[in-house]
């Protein structure tokens, strides 16, 4: 499928998400629209593999395209049908133990026939009575069975019993069997690969984003920002002398929302371009959409891990390992935490080693303490870039302290503003810091792209040439008159270390400097040239026989 088709996928979903949410609260309604998405995305997957693995005795009756036979049947048609498997199961019960255990082996996951997508849709479609049990049932299998390892929670916030979707159990199962059928119906238009149906997600996600102001800030980073951290990332993962990418063995994001970013990196590296992917959320509701995300992009359960807790306070055990030898590192993080949380850090915090050797965090703005935590769990040949508010780079108390010594340490190795207005959440101008442990130039690279984007009507808008002006910039660490430079530490020692991008990088055009003698000279000249000029005619209206001008 071309990239319009992929589009028009997205706008489709959303016109009929536009339609059906009713009354009820878009962020309600964003849940059940990607949580059927995400049933269809495991369903495609689970039958491609059958398909495979049972070969000549896949059954036929109802053709290859059985999810897209099931719901486009004659309107008013209330036939039910069975999905192929379904026919399997039914002729080979001996063989089903058996062959549910290849598939976990496979593709990790099995699916059974009354769960799978074709199977709700078609009960949705003929407004069958036990379409919502169905579903309550195949939820609460995916979570708890499903998979080698469980994905306990996964639609815990998908509330099925909702007075939000109707008051008694026939008008939900209405109401959802109306949704579910539209959206069947929407897909079936298109040729849904699983690239397709992620992209289609990802689509969603931005949109409801879009319509959830200051709480889109929560889980979604724009994917024009998301491109210029992985960029950078990546970038640093080549070769210097051949350009070939190297492969990252892990890559970890400490507040992932709902993994878009972790996502575009391993978009970048290729499906086998990364070990592991290491994620982080707080909100329960983020927390599973960004598991929802990995599967639904094709990332095996065995090749990320995800953990629901506050970043700030360390709760992942896999982190809090006091062994210097056995505590994980990190080839590369990235992340876009909350702008100045308030957070409460305690007193024993003081002794945390992600702090102790900087300093604790103002309670006033925790950009620092996340900053450091990333810090803390990155390799040595590692890169880390984080998305911070503007304050980082200038404010005094605690934060100078945390920033003088990132810098006399060299671990501070580019500052790129952006422009204002780029994310749903605020509208504030904010900066991506780079950071390494083993930095080799004796400089920092400042790039001012703040003037740099294309004026929205809701946001304004980085183009690819702003994008890719800003990795090249930041790849080769050119200079280029107001827009990029690298300053020497001394310079910025001068400046008691503040990294205000504008005192090293100005977007202001000077003022061409005045010449007083020359501005006097054509002044002279233009006054003898206006009294030669009205002598002149003078006489012509004397001849006229007219009086002269005064």
């Amino acid at each position: 499928m071309n990239g319009n088709d992929q589009q028009q996928l997205g706008k489709t979903l959303w016109a009929i998400a536009d339609q059906l949410r009713g009354a009820m609260n878009a962020d309600d309604f964003r849940d059940y629209m990607l949580a059927f998405l995400f049933l269809r995305y495991l369903s495609d997957n689970y039958e491609s593999a059958v398909k495979k693995e049972l070969g000549k005795d896949y059954p036929k009756a109802n053709g290859d395209e059985a999810s897209k036979a099931l719901i486009t049947a004659p309107k008013g048609s209330t036939e039910k049908r069975l999905v192929p498997l379904a026919i399997w199961y039914a002729a080979n019960k001996k063989d089903v133990a058996d062959f549910e255990k290849q598939m976990r082996r496979k593709v990790h996951y099995v699916i059974k026939p009354d769960h799978l997508w074709a199977s709700i849709a078609n009960m949705a479609r003929t407004q069958d009575a036990e379409m919502l049990n169905t579903l309550q049932k195949g939820f609460k299998y995916i979570e708890e069975e499903s998979f080698q390892s469980t994905f306990q929670g996964l639609f815990s916030e998908i509330n099925l019993s909702s007075d939000k979707l109707g008051k008694t159990y026939a008008d939900r199962n209405a109401k959802l069997c109306t949704i579910i059928q539209k959206i069947a119906e929407g897909l079936a238009e298109f040729s849904t690969d699983a690239d397709t149906l992620g992209d289609a997600y990802e689509y969603l996600i931005g949109q409801f984003a879009a319509g959830s102001g200051k709480k889109a800030g929560e889980f979604y980073t724009p994917q024009q920002i998301s491109s210029i951290l992985s960029a950078i990332v990546t970038l640093d993962s080549q070769e210097p002398k051949t350009g070939k990418k190297k492969r990252l063995e892990s890559l970890f994001d400490f507040a992932c929302g709902s993994g878009s970013l972790l996502l575009n990196v391993r978009h970048r590296m290729g499906p086998h371009g990364i070990g592991k992917i290491f994620g982080q959320e707080k909100n329960i509701t983020t927390y599973n959409l960004a598991r929802m995300n990995m599967l639904l992009h094709g990332v095996k359960d065995s090749e990320f891990e995800i953990h629901h807790g506050d970043t700030l306070t360390n709760d992942w055990d896999m982190l809090r390992e006091l062994n210097p030898a056995k505590m994980p590192k990190f080839d590369a993080v990235v992340a876009n935490p909350p702008f100045s949380y308030r957070w409460e850090p305690t007193e024993a915090m003081g002794d945390d080693v992600r702090f102790k050797n900087y300093g604790l965090a103002p309670k006033s703005a925790a950009d620092f303490a996340f900053l450091l935590h990333g810090f803390h769990y990155l390799k040595d040949e590692g890169v880390m870039a984080i998305i911070l508010p503007h304050g980082v780079l200038f404010r005094g108390g605690a934060e100078e302290r945390i920033r003088t010594k990132l810098l006399k340490d060299g671990s501070i190795d580019t500052v790129i503003g952006l422009p204002a207005n780029l994310f749903y959440s605020t509208g504030i101008p904010v900066c991506i810091l780079v950071l390494k442990k083993c930095k080799k130039p004796d400089d920092v690279l400042f790039i001012n792209a703040a003037e740099h984007f294309e004026k929205g009507k809701r946001q304004n808008q980085l183009t690819e040439e702003h994008i890719r002006k800003i990795i090249d910039t930041y790849q080769y660490r050119r200079e280029e008159p107001r827009y990029s430079r690298r300053v020497e530490m001394k310079e910025i020692e001068e400046n008691d270390f503040n990294l205000n991008i504008s005192r090293y990088v100005s977007t202001a055009e000077a003022e061409e400097e005045i010449d007083l003698k020359a501005v006097h000279r054509d002044l002279v000249k233009i006054e003898n040239e206006i009294r030669a000029s009205k002598a002149k005619h003078n006489e012509f209206l004397k001849e006229l026989g007219l009086p002269p001008l005064p």
